[in-house]
């Protein structure tokens, strides 16, 4: 079994291991190899067919996401799956080798969005009342997102498990997944706006700064 490395707490060391990416219905499943880097706060994955297999330096990756404002969550589907919300709108549904693996991943992941979220919003020290307002209200929201993402997961779950004879094809059932999972991809969406939107203001509010700075 591929073991993580272990991300202190300080640490700038790499968080890497074998994971298993959800493609579609189609692919299903496939084994990738993913390594955090901590200064930049870019996870990236790469092709990889198992033991014995290796990631060569400069090889290309598969896909790269961004950490920053991400929402990570343990999916209650099983003690293995977890997603990763992107503040781009784009999401990563992974599995990893078992319970504990999951846990070590999540909360390193956790740590490093954490930390490159608050350096992508900082200010000078004295901040505007209203620019703190919106921290905390973004926040807030991604802490929401997680338990209205649980709370999609188990409606999805609860109607597959229903004691009606045909759960599978009954078109209200159906009906109330497939809104319930378009509703929770909206919000998702909705937030990766706001975080564009936040980013923008604040250099925009940084690059007048610097302009007056230099005016004067």
């Amino acid at each position: 079994m591929m073991k993580t490395t272990n991300l202190g707490s300080g640490s700038h060391r790499p968080l890497s291991g074998q994971l298993y990416k959800y493609t579609n219905v189609v692919k299903g499943w496939q084994q990738r190899w993913f390594a955090v880097d901590p200064e930049t706060g870019v996870l990236s994955y790469y092709l990889y067919d198992g033991p014995g297999d290796t990631i060569q330096p400069g090889q290309p990756a598969r896909g790269e996401a961004h950490l920053a404002a991400a929402v990570i969550c343990p999916s209650d589907e099983d003690s293995r799956t977890f997603t990763i919300n992107c503040a781009s709108g784009d999401m990563l549904k992974l599995r990893a080798t078992d319970a504990r693996a999951r846990q070590e991943w999540v909360n390193g992941l956790r740590a490093i969005a954490e930390i490159h979220t608050k350096a992508m919003g900082a200010n000078p020290p004295l901040q505007p009342r209203e620019q703190l307002a919106v921290h905390d209200a973004m926040a807030s929201a991604r802490q929401q997102l997680q338990a209205t993402e649980l709370s999609d997961a188990a409606l999805a779950r609860c109607i597959e498990s229903s004691d009606s004879p045909f759960p599978h094809t009954d078109p209200d059932l159906l009906l109330l997944k497939a809104t319930s999972a378009a509703n929770m991809q909206c919000l998702l969406q909705c937030l990766g706006i706001l975080h564009r939107q936040q980013q923008y203001a604040t250099v925009s509010v940084s690059s007048g700064k610097h302009s007056d700075t230099e005016i004067h």
